[in-house]
């Protein structure tokens, strides 16, 4: 039996003409796919009647912008068979776009990697996609009301749930008047006969509030939620392997204990293009200072460290202080773990990962497990003033010792930081790398990926 082309939530969805519209829909059931086919429908209406209309899909990514386009827009052209010009970034001239299709009587449909200040001073029909998740949607909504003051002009908000509180649980949720809303879980889409397995989709979630989220349209307070997601940990292991280590710069983070929890140096390389890849994690338990700073040394004269930053709280001040007599205090620092300090190094650590601009290739098997766990283990709850806590149970196996490791050495490659040259042995050996620190050559092409 052939599969329709479209559902019934889907045609239900497009027959809707609404000016304001909103759909709140599970992961895999097409909220691109169908919302960029309204659009390409009402551009073609618009050139048959010698109309213009222009649509612009506000992506949370470049890239999702150009898919948008790619596997949406120009994918829906391509199968009706209307005639169109594909205009892709390098040649619109504009920095936040990401490509547009064109049609000969001036209609289109483009796509950008929204912020606030570009959406002011638009004139366009305009698609949200996934706007629960754009960095700060209350400011780019605030932005983007009086574009569509027209009351020609269209609004359409799509995503999965991202939480209470923001402005799309605000547009789902307020008793208004003013939207028509459309919520379709993955049991409704698969009622509706959408070929999807419900039962490997739960145990691929592997928790109840990733799939209450992503696939039941639950929005779900943040209290206790889990600072780093499973879906943001899984893209940064999934990263083609690291070439020979040739010498370009590593940072280094080390979480110190003396009993019960984990001890963990990572090693962080700058493969170029502002990435950071994960090239060594040593995890020690009940091992002596002097053992867990002779790793350190071992450390230092493998790599060309160009920062330290180690936990110096309680019992890390004596280890910080030997290690700076060691290595020098210019290239070894210690991080006191205060409320404050800890959310800074988390947000550090949780905006490179979002951005893949924190990649952890080559980490397999138990030891990948565990580091998926320790990722996961660290909360948020609530602050005073609205500020996060950022809380981890204690338990046999450590204490969240790998996120905070991993998070000390994102904060000792933080810019601003005033890294000490220095000579070595390690540095000659490597020295006809080192002016290759542009980007070019092969580690650049593996951060490329």
């Amino acid at each position: 039996m052939t599969a329709p082309i479209l559902y019934p939530y889907q045609r239900r969805y497009l027959a809707d003409k609404s000016r304001w519209k909103a759909a709140c829909w599970s992961r895999q059931t097409g909220k691109t796919f169908t919302t960029t086919l309204e659009a390409v429908l009402d551009v073609l209406e618009a050139e048959a009647e010698g109309r213009i209309a222009r649509w612009t899909i506000l992506s949370i990514s470049r890239d999702r912008a150009l898919d948008a386009i790619r596997n949406g827009a120009a994918l829906h052209m391509r199968a009706i068979g209307a005639a169109y010009k594909m205009i892709e970034a390098e040649d619109m001239g504009a920095e936040e776009q990401a490509a547009s299709v064109r049609l000969p009587g001036g209609s289109y449909i483009r796509a950008i990697a929204a912020r606030p200040e570009t959406a002011r001073g638009m004139s366009d029909n305009l698609i949200l996609d996934e706007f629960a998740h754009h960095k700060d949607n209350r400011a780019l909504w605030r932005a983007l009301v009086p574009v569509v003051s027209r009351p020609d002009l269209k609004l359409r908000v799509i995503s999965t749930p991202n939480g209470v509180g923001d402005m799309f649980h605000e547009i789902m949720t307020a008793d208004d008047g003013l939207f028509s809303r459309h919520i379709v879980t993955i049991h409704d889409a698969v009622a509706d006969g959408l070929p999807r397995n419900i039962d490997e989709l739960k145990k691929a979630a592997r928790d109840p509030d990733t799939w209450a989220q992503e696939y039941e349209c639950t929005f779900l307070d943040t209290a206790g939620r889990e600072w780093l997601t499973y879906e943001e940990i899984l893209a940064t292991l999934e990263a083609p392997p690291l070439p020979p280590y040739d010498g370009r710069p590593v940072y280094v983070g080390m979480d110190i204990a003396a009993r019960g929890d984990l001890s963990v140096i990572a090693v962080l390389e700058d493969v170029g293009g502002g990435v950071l890849a994960l090239r060594e994690m040593q995890v020690m338990r009940g091992e002596s200072f002097a053992a867990q700073l002779a790793r350190l040394d071992a450390v230092m004269r493998q790599y060309r460290v160009a920062r330290v930053a180690i936990d110096q709280t309680g019992m890390g001040e004596m280890p910080v202080q030997e290690a700076q007599r060691r290595h020098g205090q210019y290239r070894v620092s210690g991080v006191i773990f205060t409320q404050a300090s800890k959310l800074d190094m988390a947000v550090a650590l949780k905006d490179r990962m979002q951005a893949r601009r924190l990649l952890m290739p080559d980490v397999h098997g138990n030891a990948r497990d565990a580091l998926i766990d320790d990722l996961r283990a660290v909360r948020m709850e609530p602050g005073a003033g609205g500020v996060p806590k950022l809380m981890a149970e204690r338990d046999g196996r450590g204490h969240a010792d790998r996120f905070w490791a991993l998070a000390l050495a994102v904060a000792a490659a933080g810019e601003g930081v005033p890294v000490y040259r220095y000579e070595s042995v390690a540095r000659r050996s490597f020295a006809p790398r080192f002016d290759d620190l542009d980007g070019r050559g092969r580690a650049q092409e593996w951060a490329g990926w």
